[in-house]
């Protein structure tokens, strides 16, 4: 897929009236305002296929992740998850915005492009086999079935279950493949041949329309058919229709009684900065409605304590922050102000590790044409 997007994007840039032969943007002819009349339509036909193929990429991507997501703690932990990988995706766009800011050619941007792919492929694998920087991380998510471990670890293994659709779906990929590097190693020799006298440019640009509009029918019609597979493979699977939403719930909160006029602390440390706390919390009600007082504060090596989150009193509260210091973060329960009521307090906390970026030593190279690249 990475390779028909950047050759389509190539084309596209030879089609901008600017990179026209100069005959041809002088438009001084009839001739020549027809020919640039089928670029321009050419050109179009193109960016509409390129939109398409973006849409299918990005739309896969996302249906893989939610689906993982299913099988995640409903709670702040699947919220943190998912926003870390937004900043993630973040992170890497600036990247690619930097590359071209910078004056990095469509080549480069896409070496940049499957650099990244390959590095989501790894983090897949390091989650489902709990390595790296998940190895921290997968120990707080309670109820996530090894099942799921297990596919995500094996998804793009040489036997996995992408490796299946490569070997069955990648053939009619590999000849359009072909097909665009050749349309646009044509319209190269087009554009250099294009003002040498006998050229025939009415043939030869019948012969490139033609090309294109085979390309960009028969691309559309496998995208569609290709994402008519994946909507209904049934490795991606939400964990509703696995029947896995039991084991998923299996993480309780935690209950504890504080009696009138004290306190409760829960100590969290943090070894990462850019690590999130987050904490869901609230009281067992009876019939007079009750509250309790709550805060975070901070305390580095030396002791020396910051205030985080000012005290406030709740009936209940769900909330998180990026930490930017690492040391001891303490969460309180203040029931002191209560002279004969104690309170009921149901919680749950957690300090979920940073998702980091590996640096890389060795430049990705990409070996081969993936239909299914874009998925994982």
């Amino acid at each position: 897929m990475w390779k028909n997007r950047e050759n389509i994007e190539e084309i596209l840039f030879l089609l901008e009236t600017s990179h026209w032969p100069a005959v041809l943007q002088q438009q001084s002819t009839s001739d020549g305002v027809e020919l640039g009349t089928i670029f321009r339509q050419l050109k179009d036909k193109l960016q509409s296929t390129l939109n398409v193929l973006e849409f299918f990429q990005s739309k896969n991507s996302d249906r893989v992740f939610n689906t993982v997501l299913t099988y995640m703690p409903q709670d702040f932990r699947g919220t943190l998850i998912k926003q870390q990988r937004e900043r993630s995706e973040r992170n890497k766009q600036a990247e690619v915005d930097a590359l071209v800011n910078s004056g990095g050619s469509i080549r480069d941007r896409y070496a940049l492009l499957w650099k990244q792919q390959m590095e989501r492929r790894r983090q897949l694998a390091q989650l489902g086999s709990a390595t790296g920087v998940y190895k921290t991380l997968v120990k707080y998510l309670v109820g996530v079935p090894q099942v799921l471990l297990d596919f995500i670890r094996q998804i793009n293994d040489d036997e996995g279950p992408m490796e299946e659709q490569r070997q069955r779906y990648g053939p009619p990929l590999y000849s359009l493949t072909t097909l665009v590097i050749s349309i646009r190693l044509f319209l190269l020799v087009l554009w250099g041949r294009f003002e040498a006298e006998n050229f025939r440019k009415r043939q030869q640009v019948a012969l490139l329309e033609q090309a294109i509009n085979v390309y960009t029918t028969e691309f559309e019609r496998f995208i569609k058919f290709m994402g008519d597979v994946f909507a209904n493979s049934p490795f991606l699977m939400s964990a509703e229709a696995a029947g896995a939403l039991d084991a998923r719930g299996s993480d309780e909160y935690k209950e504890i009684s504080v009696a009138a006029g004290k306190t409760y602390e829960v100590f969290l440390t943090v070894d990462s900065i850019n690590s999130y706390i987050a904490w869901d919390f609230s009281l067992v009600q009876s019939k007079i409605n009750m509250d309790i007082g709550f805060s975070v504060e901070f305390s580095n090596s030396s002791g020396e304590k910051t205030l985080i989150l000012p005290y406030r009193r709740y009936d209940s509260d769900q909330g998180n922050f990026c930490t930017c210091m690492v040391g001891s973060y303490k969460m309180i329960w203040d029931n002191s102000y209560s002279t004969f009521f104690k309170k009921v307090l149901r919680y749950k906390v957690d300090c979920i590790p940073p998702v980091v970026e590996p640096v890389q030593s060795v430049t990705e190279v990409e070996g081969r044409e993936d239909p299914s690249s874009d998925v994982a």
